[in-house]
């Protein structure tokens, strides 16, 4: 069975597989939790045969770990797949944001600095999780805006969806301060020399993937006294 999405028909196996992927930006799905498979098709009305699929799909793309007579889990944030998720997002935005520069507009620009805009915005409020997807939004506005599908579509599926997870398990910092760092971030990608932007992306995504692996090797009860803004007593 198909779906209407707009003026495209999508199978029951990309309608499951788009519903896993957006439980997981939502964070409706967490790392290590498991993904019961009668229970999704019982609340997408399907058959069981589409969501073992989109499972597989989800399971190539690095998001679902299989573990044998015991089911199907999102994957877990390890260390290594911390630096590599940091290593790889260097790479490839360092990519989107020098073919941003190649070909940047007034039209483009402007794009730009009103995703910014709305990260202010959600700042002001302080609402974290508006503020989340401003986030996640300002950099799609940077991939789309490179012009590459290929790069998109990779960010946009693969990377994406482990982007959120460790945004939302080690986001220590408040959102003003959050904004303000991508403020900088925004400023600086326009006006570095074209020669030296990309390197400067990969150096910003080095040091987020470094501050993410120092949290890792930080107890827990300091990380969440951290978030929280409360000095924890440990002894």
């Amino acid at each position: 069975m198909s779906q209407q999405v707009g003026k495209t028909r999508i199978s029951a196996t990309e309608r499951v597989e788009q519903f896993i992927r957006q439980a997981i930006y939502r964070g409706e799905l967490k790392p290590r939790e498991r993904v019961i498979e009668e229970d999704l098709a019982r609340q997408l009305e399907c058959s069981r045969g589409p969501v073992r699929e989109a499972l597989l799909r989800l399971e190539r793309d690095g998001l679902i770990v299989t573990v044998p007579r015991r089911g199907s889990f999102i994957q877990d944030i390890s260390a290594e797949s911390i630096e590599v998720v940091f290593s790889m997002r260097a790479k490839l935005e360092g990519l989107c944001v020098r073919y941003l520069r190649e070909q940047l507009t007034d039209e483009s620009e402007a794009i730009l600095r009103d995703a910014l805009k709305r990260m202010r915005s959600a700042a002001s409020k302080g609402d974290d999780e508006q503020f989340l997807q401003a986030d996640m939004n300002l950099h799609q506005t940077i991939w789309r805006l490179s012009n590459r599908d290929t790069l998109y579509r990779t960010l946009t599926t693969i990377m994406n969806p482990i982007i959120f997870m460790v945004a939302r398990a080690y986001s220590q910092n408040s959102a003003r301060q959050r904004y303000q760092n991508h403020e900088e971030y925004v400023e600086t990608i326009l006006t570095t020399p074209l020669a030296r932007v990309e390197a400067y992306v990969e150096q910003y995504f080095k040091r987020l993937g470094d501050s993410v692996q120092a949290q890792l090797r930080t107890p827990l009860l300091m990380r969440t006294a951290a978030r929280s803004g409360v000095v924890a007593n440990t002894d």
